[in-house]
């Protein structure tokens, strides 16, 4: 069987129904159904295919969604890292949607986050939407805790966009951050650092998230009006 024919032995057309309403920019045609669950174990069985997944991989861009998302399993469990880090480079431009983009995050980098930084500050550069959400999901895993620097915030909160989904990411990383590095991150807050839009969503995640302390939401709930001063 092809890759294509092994994803619609899997496509579940109400679960399309479904991914359809969460990527709604994309053609509801272009959404099989296939679940996360099924998709890894399907990129995990592609292990003793070494010569079919390289061929797919090369094949850009999909025609389906739920190929680009087998498409960032497959790429997530490459070793070693600068293999991997050419498969994302090259996969990345091809990236189309949120869930995509969230979904790739290669189990090396992980172990050598350090690498990746050049990485990092190029895509936090890009003109392409989905290449800057994926830099600012990087720093937010890998770079927030003994990895931390305050160059770091600070060009996240250098970037300006249009687009909702890079602006979204924003605010998710400033709220995580908030959690792990309040001293840090507070005054990009209380000094209005960020565009309007992204201060006050970042607001809304932190006072929602468990991991931010009583004490600093109330202080939240009062600077959550002072971003449309």
């Amino acid at each position: 069987m092809t890759i294509e024919e092994r994803l619609r032995a899997v496509a579940d057309p109400k679960n399309a129904v479904f991914v359809s309403k969460l990527v709604p920019h994309l053609p509801p045609e272009c959404v099989l159904g296939c679940r996360t669950p099924d998709l890894k174990a399907l990129a995990k069985s592609l292990d003793a295919e070494p010569d079919a997944v390289q061929e797919f991989l090369q094949t850009l861009p999909h025609s389906y969604f739920d190929e680009n998302q087998l498409h960032a399993f497959l790429i997530a469990r490459r070793r070693p890292f600068d293999a991997c880090l050419a498969e994302v480079q090259r996969f990345l431009p091809y990236v189309d949607n949120w869930a995509t983009c969230d979904q790739l995050s290669p189990a090396v980098f992980r172990r050598e986050a350090e690498r990746l930084l050049p990485a990092i500050r190029a895509w936090l550069q890009s003109p392409h939407p989905y290449t800057v959400r994926f830099g600012i999901g990087m720093l937010m895993q890998h770079f927030l805790d003994a990895r931390f620097q305050p160059e770091y915030p600070e060009a996240v909160a250098a970037i300006r966009s249009e687009e909702y989904y890079v602006n979204m990411e924003i605010a998710w990383y400033f709220a995580t951050a908030l959690a792990k590095q309040p001293e840090t991150i507070l005054p990009y807050l209380t000094e209005l650092r960020l565009p309007q839009w992204v201060h006050r969503k970042t607001i809304q995640k932190a006072i929602e998230s468990r991991r931010i302390p009583d004490s600093t939401k109330s202080l939240l709930r009062e600077l959550r009006a002072a971003g449309s001063v």
